[in-house]
């Protein structure tokens, strides 16, 4: 019984998390599409970083177990050096998913059940902020 109470943690903990990653690649690429290219106010990096991490917090059902991390840098920067591309305002947004198994671990009849401490799933995306056509 002990056996079959973990397998059943696994499969349920799995299967929450591939339902997750599911529903959430759909809807950062939509949010990063709708809020991230043009966001409202402030037209910054962070403004857009918050405004796309609150679209998928708003979209998805996330628990206690869930969070969200928007991620935002320049297309060309990652080694220290431009490039010359057609728009200079090119955008990468990097949404992660990161998900707590519950329960972390516990022990009955001898048989030990221990999650990992957190799983992560990313998604991202490239986009122009200020020409709402240009998705890459």
């Amino acid at each position: 019984m002990p056996v079959i109470l973990v397998v059943a943690l696994v499969v349920f903990n799995l299967s929450r998390f591939v339902t997750l990653c599911a529903t959430f690649d759909r809807v950062s690429l939509d949010a990063v599409i709708s809020q991230g290219v043009a966001p409202e106010g402030v037209q910054s990096r962070l403004a857009a970083a918050g405004e796309v991490r609150s679209c998928i917090e708003s979209t998805l059902d996330l628990r206690q177990s869930c969070s969200v991390e928007v991620c935002v840098e320049p297309v060309g920067d990652a080694q220290g050096t431009r490039r010359l591309f057609v728009s200079p305002l090119l955008t990468r947004f990097r949404c992660a998913l990161v998900f707590r198994p519950w329960p972390s671990s516990f022990t009955i009849a001898g048989v030990r059940y221990s999650a990992p401490i957190c799983l992560r799933h990313e998604r991202s995306m490239v986009v122009d902020r200020y020409r709402p056509g240009v998705v890459i």
